[in-house]
Formats: C-alpha cells, sequence, structure tokens
C-alpha cells in the first residue's frame, strides 16, 4: 500500500505530508481545492509523464516521495531484478524530481532509473481509474488486454511460449520474403556471409592471442643476439678473467667486513654491499640457467610469423583488433542464423516457416481455449456485480473475431451488451453511457482486485453522474474493493465519503497573496460536518447534520453486513 506521500513546489501545493493506511480512503472538497493534483503526484511517481508545468512558479524543481509496502508477487520480483533494485522490508522509496532545466531525477531505493523503467514498475504497484478511466472499455482495442489480465494465471505461460514462438516465425518469415523479394542480392549476401564465417572460423581467433604471438616473435626472431647478451653478462658477471664482476664485489664486502663493527654506518654499508653481492650471485646463476635451455626452433618461428600475418590480414578486412574481428563473426554468424543457415536453400527455408508458423498456430489455439473458457466465467461473474449495481437487466457477452497469427494470438475480442430487454445485443464501446460505463469498470474492478495483487487503486470522480441508489451501490463495491488493496478515492458524493475508512479534506486556501493547497485528516465530528455540507451544501444545519450521522451508521451497518 501507499504508505507515506510527500510533496514539494507542485502545482499549487508548496510542501504536502500525508500518511495513508489499509482500506478505502476518501478524499473530498470542492472543486478546484487540487484533489486531482495530489493523484497527478502519484502518477508521476508510478511511471506518469513530467512536464514543468507541474512545477511550483518561482521553484526551480518538484519534489516527490512515495513510501510503498509491497507484498512481492513473481512480476513484481522479475521486474525489480531486472532494475537491479533492492528490496528491504518489502519497501520501495521512490524520488522523483521535476527541474526547472528540463532534467527528470527517478531514483528507487536508491537506485537511478529513467521513467520508461519507472513505469513498469508502477503498473505493478498503483493502478490509477479517473473520471475517463472507462475509456478503456470504449475501446475494442483494449478489451483482448482485459480479459487476459482476467485469465493471465492460466494464460500467461502460454502467452509466454507462444510469443517465443510467434517470433520465430517472424524472424524466418520475414528472412524468406527477403531471400524472395531479391534471390540474387540475397544469394550474393549468402554467399559473402558464408565465406566471411569459414575464414572467421577457420582462423579460431583467441582474444589477447595477438599480443602473446608479437611477444614470443620478438624474442625467437632476436635470438642470437639473446644469447650474446646472456654470455656477455655472465661472463661479465662470473667469467674466467680475473677481478670479473663477482669478484671484484666479493672484495669490496672482505674490506667492508674489516671495519664492519667500527660503527653502525660501517655495518650498515657492509650488509648493503653483502646484499648485493648475493643478489648478484643468484643473477648469475639465472643467467647461466636461461642461456643454457633457450633453443633456437625455427618452425615455431615461421608457425608465429605466419599466424601473426594472419591475424593483421583478418584485422585489415573485419576490425582493427582480434576484439573487432571476433565482434564481426558474431555478427556475421548472427545474420547467417536469420538467413536459414549457409547451406539452406529457398525450399528448406520454406519448410522453415511452414513448420515455425504451425508451431505457433497450434499454440494460438490453446490461448483461444483458454480465452473462451475465461470468457463465460467473466460474463457470469460481470453478471454477478451487475445485479448489485442495479443492472440486473443487462447482458453482457464477449464476441471472438478471428484474426491471422499476431503478438497475442489468432484472437480479437469486443465487449457487447444489451442494456434493455427485447433489444440485440451491440458493441459496449457504442451504446453504453457514462454511468453504465463506470458501473462496468467498477464491476471489473471488482473482479480483478481479488486476484491482481495491486498494492494501491486510485478511483479519481469515477461517480461522476450517478446518484440515488446506483450511487451507494458504487460506494459499497469501492468499499469491497478496498478488501483487497488499498484504495484511494475522490469523490463529491456522500454515500461514498460516507462509507470509506478514512477520511481527507482537501481545501485551497491564499497565504500571502499565494494560492495553497492543504490537506488534513477529519476526525468524526468533522466528518459529520463534511458529509452534512456535501449533502446540502455550504449551510450546516441541524438536519444535514443529522442526515450526515444517518448515512454515516447505514454505511458503518452495510459495510458490517457484506463482510
Amino acid at each position: 500500500m501507499l504508505q507515506e506521500l510527500s510533496i514539494q513546489n507542485f502545482a499549487i501545493i508548496p510542501k504536502l505530508n500525508i500518511s495513508f493506511e489499509p482500506g478505502m480512503t476518501v478524499l473530498t472538497g470542492e472543486t478546484g481545492a487540487g484533489k486531482s493534483i495530489i493523484i497527478d503526484a502519484v502518477g508521476l511517481l508510478t511511471g506518469g509523464r513530467g512536464s514543468q508545468d507541474y512545477i511550483r512558479e518561482g521553484a526551480d524543481k518538484a519534489v516527490l516521495q512515495g513510501l510503498i509496502d509491497v507484498e512481492p508477487n513473481d512480476a513484481l520480483k522479475e521486474v525489480l531484478d531486472t532494475l537491479g533494485i533492492p528490496l528491504e522490508d518489502n519497501q520501495l522509496l521512490i524520488h522523483r524530481e521535476l527541474h526547472r532545466n528540463g532534467r527528470n531525477v527517478i531514483r528507487v531505493n536508491n537506485i537511478l532509473v529513467n521513467a520508461t523503467a519507472l513505469k513498469s514498475l508502477g503498473r505493478h504497484l498503483v493502478d490509477i481509474h479517473g473520471q475517463n478511466e472507462h475509456q478503456a472499455l470504449m475501446q475494442p482495442e483494449q478489451h483482448l488486454r482485459l480479459l487476459d489480465e482476467f485469465a493471465q494465471t492460466k494464460l500467461q505461460p502460454v502467452l509466454a511460449e507462444y510469443q517465443m514462438a510467434f517470433k520465430k516465425y517472424q524472424q524466418l518469415n520475414e528472412a524468406y520474403h527477403k531471400r524472395q523479394a531479391d534471390e540474387q542480392a540475397w544469394a550474393q549476401r549468402l554467399d559473402m556471409l558464408t565465406f566471411q564465417s569459414n575464414e572467421l572460423n577457420e582462423a579460431n581467433l583467441v582474444a589477447g592471442e595477438e599480443e602473446e604471438l608479437e611477444t614470443e616473435y620478438q624474442e625467437l626472431s632476436n635470438f642470437q643476439d639473446v644469447l650474446t647478451a646472456l654470455s656477455k653478462a655472465y661472463e661479465a658477471l662470473e667469467g674466467e678473467w680475473a677481478n670479473n664482476g663477482l669478484e671484484t664485489v666479493g672484495m669490496a664486502v672482505s674490506e667492508l667486513e674489516d671495519i664492519e663493527e667500527l660503527a653502525p654506518r660501517y655495518t650498515k654499508l657492509t650488509e648493503a654491499v653483502r646484499g648485493a653481492y648475493y643478489e648478484l650471485q643468484e643473477a648469475a646463476s639465472e643467467i647461466l640457467n636461461v642461456r643454457d635451455n633457450l633453443a633456437f626452433d625455427e618452425e615455431r618461428l615461421r608457425y608465429v610469423d605466419d599466424r601473426l600475418n594472419l591475424i593483421r590480414s583478418l584485422e585489415k578486412k573485419y576490425g582493427a583488433t582480434v576484439n573487432d574481428v571476433l565482434k564481426h563473426q558474431q555478427q556475421v554468424d548472427s545474420e547467417l542464423l536469420q538467413m536459414g543457415g549457409g547451406e539452406e536453400n529457398a525450399a528448406a527455408l520454406a519448410d522453415q516457416l511452414q513448420d515455425a508458423k504451425q508451431v505457433a498456430h497450434t499454440l494460438a489455439e490453446q490461448l483461444h481455449t483458454i480465452r473462451t473458457n475465461a470468457a463465460t466465467d467473466l460474463t457470469e461473474q460481470i453478471h454477478e456485480q451487475l445485479k448489485d449495481l442495479y443492472m440486473d437487466k443487462a447482458v453482457f457477452s464477449v464476441k471472438f473475431i478471428e484474426q491471422k497469427l499476431g503478438p497475442t494470438g489468432e484472437d480479437n475480442i469486443e465487449f457487447y451488451i444489451q442494456t434493455n430487454l427485447g433489444e440485440s445485443a451491440k458493441p459496449l464501446a457504442k451504446i453504453a453511457s457514462g454511468g453504465e460505463l463506470s458501473r462496468m469498470m467498477l464491476a471489473m474492478k471488482t473482479i480483478f482486485s481479488r486476484e491482481q495483487g495491486i498494492t494501491s487503486i486510485i478511483f479519481d470522480e469515477v461517480d461522476t453522474g450517478v446518484s440515488g441508489r446506483v450511487a451507494q451501490a458504487i460506494a459499497e463495491k469501492i468499499a469491497v474493493i478496498g478488501r483487497y488493496s488499498q484504495v484511494l478515492t475522490i469523490t463529491h458524493l456522500p454515500q461514498v465519503a460516507a462509507i470509506a475508512d478514512h477520511h481527507f479534506f482537501i481545501e485551497k486556501q491564499v497565504v500571502g497573496k499565494r494560492t495553497e493547497t492543504s490537506v488534513r485528516q477529519l476526525d468524526d465530528s468533522q466528518r459529520i460536518d463534511e458529509l452534512a455540507r456535501m449533502l446540502s451544501g455550504n449551510e450546516l444545519t441541524a438536519a444535514a447534520k443529522e442526515n450526515a450521522r444517518d448515512l454515516l451508521k447505514r454505511a458503518h451497518i452495510s459495510k458490517n453486513s457484506s463482510e
């Protein structure tokens, strides 16, 4: 759930901190007081598009922070792992800054992310429904998504498998038609790639190989110089001539040892020269060992020289370094794979394409079966919900429309509804009124909220245009949703406000010649006054207050009985 919300210099809000609780929370206030601004802030914290227009006039930046408690499911964990965001104590701290210069800084648990990443995370945290949010019901292209959301437990594994099969089919289809469109160019490209692939595979290059070979080549090609230098060095240190290097240093050690004990500085000098003498002895021994084991391998020199020439030849063709050549080799092999392999002909590619299409089609049929069963279940459940919302005469149905293989299978659907007895069912988007669409959306949300695992659901005046018993029914449905998820609701209906677990009042006032929005949580007495105002206007009469008390009492009874 959304636990804390902090807002600074956002629209007409200079500074605001709100603590939210589980259950259903209602936000009320006069039109234009700034209720929707708070929802906009939550929207930005869950990936909404930022704009400099949100920054309070006179400020350099707007700062938004939200602390969200989550119950991580597999889908949320996958997003967090992908983004590298740690989850401690099942809490996410989202921090977003909108700067006047256009900068947009976003951190989630102190990890920098971009707006796209925040949006992918936000869809698992908060579900915002505005006054026109039922527009998804008005867009037939969104209906399949809604049905799939309802059937996601059974559908998702098959859909993931199908999408992999469809991707393979698309790649083969693209390669096949590319080849068909220009057979000659395709064949030339294939020949060139095949040649390059064979040449590079035969070369069998290894990263770092060139540097090692160059070092070895220098040593082998200068064998005589190395041998001569080692021999002369050894002779200089320990040759058979008198007063060689070691003998001379040994004499120095002997002379210094005679005065070593006379003073500390002589001891220090003696130890230094003696140490050098021992090190020179070891060096002379190592020089002799290296020289005696040195052997000239003409065949190895020839191999190293040929190998270096091959590497340099490939670098001239395919890249400045061995790593560049290896990267080019990967690209060549990848393109060859997409083209169907170096040895494949058009007929073989066509066979592969047909096989891939059949695999995708079989999985698409499985998706259709799952969706058909889900449509039946969804229809039954929506009818149950619509009865509670005084649409018991309405008949909801899901019409399937067959289509070619696509990203989601071979299905397209559209929701149909019969609102009046004796009339034929027609597309929901064409005949439903605004109030009917709001009730349809609430019916679906009541069903989906049990399974979705969304942290918070926000309704921004979705009850506009209804009254009386329908308003009461909508209030009760929103309260039901609040049992499964935290619900924040902006409303002008006293029935909705009365049934909430928590009530915040939002008001706009002038402070120092500047307009500001403030929020305060209402206690029981203040809540009665606000409900009375919603019932009768600004004049708080005794009768209005009594009506408010009665409304609260009936809402309390309604909640307890439904639980």
